[in-house]
């Protein structure tokens, strides 16, 4: 089985713009936007699209829930971890059909999603199912075992449920 990452970029990291959030802030934007504004991205044949509002700073609400954490809108956290990591969800879709990267799909508070796992570098980017496109939701850095054993967990009985068809 391949196990070979070679198409995720290099991180973004924060040091390289001397500890600027605001130059860095409009760096990873800038990525952002261009992998999935101005670029175009399609998972199984439907576009997708993003949460646009509320806006923060003029930029989306995907972009802030792709580089923080916290269950509060208003105040969600800047994670540099996440950040350092911006270029990784266009090419995790892109490149999910490798035998490596786990999908499924769950539900969500009611929503249906699709779950793409980089289970070798712990990171998952999660899609949500609309009618007639998808949107990108989040990515995050899967970095507790209670978490990878829930997605285990998820996805062997996702799988074992699909098998049966």
């Amino acid at each position: 089985m391949e196990t070979s990452y070679e198409w995720l970029p290099e991180l973004e990291p924060f040091e390289k713009y001397g500890g600027n959030w605001d130059k860095y802030l409009t760096i990873i934007y800038e990525i952002f936007k261009n992998d999935f504004i101005i670029n175009k991205v399609c998972f199984n044949g439907q576009k997708i699209g993003m949460k646009r509002h509320p806006l923060l700073k003029d930029k989306e609400c995907t972009f802030w829930h792709i580089i923080s954490e916290g269950s509060n809108e208003d105040q969600r956290t800047p994670d540099l971890r996440r950040c350092e990591r911006i270029r990784w969800p266009k090419p995790s879709i892109e490149n999910c059909g490798c035998d490596y990267i786990r999908i499924w799909e769950n539900e969500r508070k009611g929503d249906k999603r699709i779950l793409i796992w980089c289970v070798e570098k712990d990171y998952l980017v999660v899609l949500a199912k609309r009618s007639g496109y998808i949107l990108l939701w989040t990515a995050y850095i899967v970095d507790r075992d209670h978490q990878k054993n829930k997605l285990n967990k998820e996805y062997l009985v996702y799988k074992k449920a699909n098998a049966a068809l």
